[in-house]
């Protein structure tokens, strides 16, 4: 079973950086064969990342009002992602959408969990709020026991 991590995020827009400060932190965590990467420009690029994954672990930033830190999982193998939590983006295509392309194109992977880090702040200007920096590394801990599991490590 192959896995693959994919964090999404923009270093410049503060809290959107959650999802590849998780990959900084996993990297050097994993396994080897399990891919972490980063998705800095318009997740549509998720399809090529999972694109022979049988699982993709999926990390943005996200905003529903929830307070900083809140980290939502949804299991989007079979069902949408929520709009009230992935309704805004500091991309033009969101990660939802993404998923909705790959699953009408018949790209989605067999299991995808997709992580989302509430932020506070996606202004310009580098670096996390406490309270992201905080779920960063509970999140990377998560994976990092996750992808053991599935890899049977």
């Amino acid at each position: 079973m192959s896995t693959v991590v994919v964090c999404v995020g923009n270093t410049y827009r503060g809290d959107d950086g959650a999802g590849l400060a998780v990959a900084a932190r996993l990297r050097d965590r994993v396994a080897d064969g399990v891919a972490v990467l980063e998705c800095e420009q318009e997740p549509t690029r998720l399809l090529d990342a999972w694109r022979d994954a049988d699982v993709a672990l999926v990390v943005d930033a996200c905003s529903s009002g929830a307070p900083p830190g809140t980290v939502h999982r949804y299991d989007a193998s079979r069902d949408r992602l929520p709009a009230r939590v992935f309704r805004s983006s500091t991309h033009t295509f969101g990660v939802g959408e993404a998923i909705e392309v790959a699953r009408a194109l018949g790209q989605l992977p067999e299991q995808v969990v997709v992580y989302g880090i509430e932020g506070s702040a996606f202004v310009a200007g580098v670096g996390l709020s406490s309270a992201v920096q905080a779920a960063v590394e509970d999140v990377a801990s998560e994976l990092e026991e996750m992808v053991r599991c599935t890899n049977g490590r």
